[in-house]
């Protein structure tokens, strides 16, 4: 891949620096930054020592590429003051070179929209009438579907739906993708519960405008885009209290943050905004015009 990019430059000819995506791209950004002088920036989206913390170790190889990285770059973008911290307190990075850039959401996609047409527009998914729970994210243990699949069970309404929109992701996918099938069937709620494939970008929005409220259960989260892209759209969000999601989501005005991860806890939050729907209505327009 480097050797790629380095013909891609050659070919190129002016260029002013070099911006890298993710540990994999820094490894062939760090090598490429002194083959051929250029600065490096940056980004990691999610880090190896945060998932060491949450009980998601990552390969050693990865955490010395990443620390090599950081220690190298020029500029580090970080999406928020969590991950800014994280960066330091785990790596040692200079807060010289932590530049703050939040993502975004493209609000020509993102944005309010009709429910009933957005559930119309799923109409393979056959969500019925009642409320609608929804996951968006990569099936593995960091995204804490487990967690979201408990607070349906513990919702106890049997007319509410749990939409899941992803795949398996990583070397654990496969084995976590199963894990929670397993414990769909456990507790009862195989009726309740709708799998859908990852969705091109642009399509998501249909979910989140059908979706009475979010869940977003990770265990880390360096950001939470799923989050404000749901807000974009009007949707509340229920997320854990950890990481960007403390920023974007402002507990009791755009929806709520939970500690721990307790599903009874999530449930709880959920059914507040469920039973209450000029709350729900609240909470999504201030959502909307905070994303």
């Amino acid at each position: 891949f480097a050797d790629g990019v380095h013909k891609h430059l050659e070919q190129l000819g002016d260029v002013d620096a070099l911006h890298a995506n993710y540990w994999l791209s820094g490894v062939a950004g760090h090598r490429l930054k002194h083959e051929l002088d250029l600065p490096l920036v940056s980004t990691f989206h999610t880090l190896a020592r945060v998932k060491a913390e949450t009980g998601d170790p990552e390969p050693e190889r990865r955490v010395r590429a990443e620390a090599a990285v950081i220690g190298c770059s020029d500029a580090i973008l970080a999406s928020c003051g969590a991950e800014s911290d994280q960066l330091v307190r785990l790596y040692g990075a200079d807060p010289g070179r932590i530049e703050l850039v939040p993502p975004g959401v493209d609000h020509a996609f993102f944005s309010p929209g009709d429910r009933a047409g957005a559930r119309a527009a799923l109409g393979h998914l056959h969500l019925g009438s009642g409320p609608v729970l929804l996951f968006v994210g990569r099936i593995q243990p960091l995204k804490g579907l487990d967690v979201a699949v408990r607070a349906l069970a513990a919702l106890g309404r049997r007319d509410a739906t749990l939409v899941v929109v992803g795949g398996a992701s990583g070397a654990g996918g496969e084995a976590e993708v199963a894990r929670i099938r397993s414990l769909i069937e456990e507790l009862g709620v195989q009726d309740q519960v709708r799998m859908a494939d990852p969705q091109p970008h642009h399509l998501l929005s249909t979910y989140y405008r059908a979706a009475d409220v979010c869940v977003v259960p990770s265990r880390s989260e360096s950001f939470g885009l799923v989050a404000l892209e749901a807000a974009a759209c009007g949707t509340p969000v229920v997320a854990a209290a950890v990481g960007g999601l403390r920023t974007l989501v402002v507990d009791g005005a755009t929806g709520f943050l939970v500690e721990g991860r307790d599903p009874d806890a999530f449930a709880s939050s959920l059914e507040e905004i469920l039973r209450d729907p000029a709350l729900a209505t609240e909470f999504g327009a201030e959502a909307a015009r905070r994303a």
